[in-house]
């Protein structure tokens, strides 16, 4: 199935939607069906053609307007059929697919006269189409394509002086001690290493630096860098070239095939102590392709591998002997230096008058090595003035395209870019739509991609998993970086390089993609066509004024972030093509014109996240359509009855988060939710404000996956039957789809009921309790069947040795998050194999663990508090050297009154030793 995409828009789908309409019901038509059959052939053939332009490495100018002009067009296209299908519909609810749509209203098309306007619009359409055929015989694009053959930008980081480079020496060293440190031993096997990172980061300057300084250790050494699309032959030719050889070995090297060329450079080095450098590998085939070249010899032979891709440093580090090492960006010491230096020879020369741009224009590099040389090197040749330096600080996006000194920058971030398929390259240049230094959630963006079109099933996989796995693979690929990294190794959200965004917004931009208004973007008029998403980071009455007069009838999704001055923003009336319609922390937001909201009836993605927004707009539950509706963070606590006739909302959330990241549910379940089979996430639900009727109609959404809801009943008798028909429900979706429930109280609520949860829920992967509530015993589905539990947050009252091993016995377990009431002052043990896959465990409250050899072999996180008293008793011993993989320790210390600080000094002292002592020297806290 074809999505929406930056470079060639709605093409794709558009197709498909005109091949719908003449299998269904408007087919009998005939000036509607010869119209549209007559479109869509048209278009066909110049979806061929913008298929293959996109595809060049680099378009000359006229082949980018001709592709323009078509997505324009594609646009219109799609706007004109999309507004002609809903008159056809009359604006109500639609089940079924096309051919039982157009069979209910072919009556109505008849009737209506829609026949007569939709064939007149569509003549116009034809006259433009026409042009634009035209347009591409006069460019002559049927040709041989013209190919750009530029420089490699990477061949400066080859020959750099090492007196220039800054920030260096640290990782440098590190790992020339790495690679050499087996040098006297016994042990010679062959090493690997392979160096991650975005591009500019400086990973083929260390590669070079590590090679410089260990290449004497050598019998041979060569360094070579690999091309996108590598060619086999021509890396191992240079290779050999670059080796001591005799003349007779390479003749007829001309002549060599790949396949020969392969063994001849392993014959070379079978019996040699050799180091090679792969710079700039892109992909896992390049890798696959030419690694048996390098035999795995005794003689300490090493080789070094930089890629920006994760996937790709993984595959080149399968093996023993290797290392995956991840570069970091410049602090903002070694970024300053590097800076001044490159400007002014010395970091001590800068005026006090250009520190404060200098400090603006560093944030903006955000330490990257390549950004802070090219920009340097652009203002060493301007004026030392500071409106010098601050134009240049607010023409950086620009500058990237037309500022010589900035080209190899624009090449070297362009080069991750064009290797990226085109529904990756949609996917992150949507993320220009966020402000600098934004924390973007993975959960919103990924709902926000389906709802653009961006994103299709694939091979058995959903929309969501699909969208999920573009998100990590634009992480893995350096393109963003990670935040908050969970316990299953998946990052929460992620946040773009200022640079990175740059060149981001200049592809939008160049693409129609998306238009930026409000602090620094405020000229629309640079974007060709009409404006198709709009991103507004603030509001105020010079901006609405623009957008006043804007034509904004063909926009397809409105995101206003953090404005206090909403009323001046054009009515909703106005965006009449709207899928994705997003107020983020939006105050004053009842000011806003919401009439005309009931007739975005394309609309997917609705959220006032943030917002003080105290009762919905009655026209929300006119939007069939829906598929995520985001009230979180606000003040609503009762949704409209009308709520459940949208039967396709897929997403509904509500949690509140007032004073801390745990949620609040301080709203009504409506009554019929039972009907809205679609649903797979609810949040923010109160179960005792609820009806029992709603509360059993949970059990009813066989398709739901994550339910966070808040109960409060005290306990009492008054609310026993709410709690009764929750665990109903329970039992119900256990047996379904239902992978994670976190269940919050703001009271001591007992939840002993949750201990009758049955049958066992086979696909549970979260169960998370936030409460002072404390369960007198493990609840009994909690065992080693739960094949599936991954993370498991619980409070009890006691823990035992039991306990333990039945947690320990838990085969997925990754996170375990332990809370305990009693004061347990006697000794546990987290026996032998206990804990197969375990990466965090946290005990809330104190109790004495240790842990024996074979424990937790996977453990990289522990937080444990204790008793100084307890710990005193049983020698101080943890076992902490019985964890091989730690990495950060945290130890909290509960004193008794009769605590001396001679045992506390003791206490802490054992740790650090035991902490010390251990191989990986773990990060400790105490």
């Amino acid at each position: 199935m074809e999505v929406v995409s930056a470079s060639q828009g709605v093409l794709g789908p558009l197709l498909g939607k005109l091949a719908g309409l003449l299998e269904g019901e408007c087919a009998r038509l005939k000036g509607v069906r010869r119209e549209i059959r007559s479109l869509k052939a048209e278009l066909t053939g110049m979806h061929g053609a913008v298929h293959k332009y996109t595809m060049l490495q680099d378009p000359d100018i006229q082949v980018k307007d001709w592709i323009s002009l078509v997505r324009e067009l594609a646009y219109d296209i799609e706007d004109v059929i999309d507004k002609f299908i809903h008159q056809l519909g009359n604006g109500g609810q639609h089940h079924g697919g096309f051919k039982e749509f157009f069979h209910k209203t072919a009556r109505r098309l008849k009737t209506l006269g829609s026949r007569r306007g939709i064939a007149s619009q569509i003549d116009d359409l034809k006259i433009r189409l026409k042009e634009v055929k035209e347009l591409k015989t006069s460019y002559k694009l049927d040709g041989i394509p013209y190919e750009h053959s530029a420089v490699d930008p990477r061949l400066s980081a080859l020959f750099v002086e090492e007196a220039h480079l800054v920030g260096i020496d640290g990782p440098r060293d590190d790992l020339v001690t790495w690679m050499l440190e087996d040098e006297n031993s016994s042990t010679k096997d062959r090493k690997v290493l392979s160096i991650v990172g975005f591009g500019g980061l400086g990973k083929t300057t260390l590669a070079r630096e590590v090679y410089r300084k260990i290449q004497g250790h050598f019998d041979c050494q060569a360094f070579v860098s690999v091309s996108q699309k590598p060619n086999v032959k021509k890396m191992m030719t240079d290779l050999i070239s670059q080796m001591p050889c005799k003349e007779d070995f390479v003749k007829g090297i001309d002549t060599w095939d790949e396949t020969i060329c392969i063994a001849k450079l392993k014959e070379l080095l079978k019996d040699k102590r050799y180091l090679i450098v792969i710079d700039d590998i892109w992909s896992i085939s390049a890798w696959d392709a030419i690694k048996y070249a390098f035999p795995e010899n005794d003689f300490c032979s090493r080789i070094i591998a930089t890629t920006r891709d994760v996937d790709v440093a993984r595959s080149c580090c399968q093996g023993g002997n290797c290392r995956m090492y991840e570069m970091e960006v410049l602090s903002d010491l070694h970024s300053k230096r590097l800076f001044f230096k490159r400007i002014f020879g010395s970091e001590d020369c800068c005026p006090d008058v250009l520190k404060q741009i200098s400090n603006k224009i560093l944030k903006k590099c955000g330490g990257l090595p390549l950004a802070i040389i090219s920009i340097s090197s652009l203002l060493a040749n301007r004026p030392v003035v500071k409106d010098e330096w601050e134009r240049v600080g607010r023409s950086i996006s620009s500058a990237l395209d037309k500022n010589r000194s900035l080209e190899g920058m624009n090449s070297i971030l362009s080069l991750s870019y064009n290797d990226l398929p085109p529904n990756l390259k949609t996917c992150l240049l949507y993320l220009c739509i966020y402000p600098e230094d934004y924390v973007i959630e993975r959960d919103t963006l990924v709902r926000r991609w389906i709802a653009e079109g961006f994103i299709s099933e694939e091979r058995g996989q959903s929309k969501q998993e699909v969208a999920e796995n573009h998100f990590y693979e634009l992480i893995n690929k350096s393109m963003i970086q990670p935040v908050e990294v969970g316990y299953d190794g998946k990052a929460r959200a992620c946040k773009v390089h200022d640079m990175m965004l740059e060149l981001l917004i200049s592809k939008s931009v160049e693409n129609n993609f998306i238009s930026l208004a409000g602090h620094r973007q405020t000229d629309l008029a640079k974007y060709d066509g009409f404006i198709r998403r709009l991103s507004v980071h603030h509001i105020d009455l010079e901006l609405a004024s623009i957008l006043a007069n804007e034509e904004l009838s063909h926009v397809r999704s409105l995101t206003v972030m953090a404005s206090t001055c909403i009323k001046h923003l054009p009515g909703l009336v106005c965006f009449e093509a709207l899928r994705v319609l997003e107020f983020q922390d939006c105050q004053n937001l009842h000011e806003y014109d919401m009439n005309g909201i009931d007739k975005l009836f394309q609309l997917k993605y609705l959220s006032f996240r943030g917002t003080d927004m105290l009762k919905l707009p009655s026209g929300v539950v006119r939007l069939y359509g829906l598929e995520t509706l985001d009230l979180r963070n606000t003040h609503i606590e009762e949704l409209p009855t009308g709520i459940i006739q949208l039967v396709k909302l897929q997403n509904l959330l509500i949690a509140r988060y007032p004073y801390s990241r745990f949620a609040h549910g301080e709203t009504k379940i409506p009554n019929g939710i039972g009907t809205m089979k679609n649903l797979q996430v609810i949040s923010g639900f109160n179960i005792i404000k609820s009806s029992l009727c709603a509360v059993e109609e949970l059990g009813n959404l066989t398709g739901l996956k994550v339910l966070h809801l808040q109960l409060d009943g005290g306990g009492s008798q008054e609310y026993r039957r709410h709690e009764e028909m929750l665990l109903s429900s329970l039992c119900k979706l256990g047996t379904c789809k239902l992978q994670s429930i976190w269940i919050r109280t703001s009271d001591s609520t007992p939840l002993q009921f949750i201990d009758s949860w049955s049958p066992l829920p086979y696909n549970l992967q979260m169960f998370r309790m936030t409460t002072n509530y404390y369960l007198p015993k493990m609840p009994k589905w909690i065992v080693p069947a739960l094949t599936s539990l991954a993370y498991l947050n619980i409070n009890l009252i006691e823990a035992t040795q039991e306990d333990l091993r039945i947690l320990g016995e838990m085969p997925a377990l990754l996170c375990l998050k332990l809370a305990v009431k009693t004061i347990q002052k006697e000794r546990l043990t987290v026996q032998g194999v206990a804990f197969p896959c375990l990466k965090e465990f946290c005990c809330e409250d104190a109790m004495y663990l240790t842990f024996e050899e074979g424990a937790l072999p996977k453990l990289e996180k522990l937080e444990l508090p204790l008793f100084v008293s307890v710990a005193k008793a049983n020698g101080f011993q943890l076992g902490l050297g019985h964890l091989p993989c730690l990495r950060d320790a945290k130890f909290y210390l509960c004193n008794d009154v009769d605590t001396s600080y001679e045992s506390y000094s003791v206490a802490v002292g054992a740790i650090r030793k035991e902490a010390n002592s251990h191989p990986n020297h773990p990060r400790l806290s105490i």
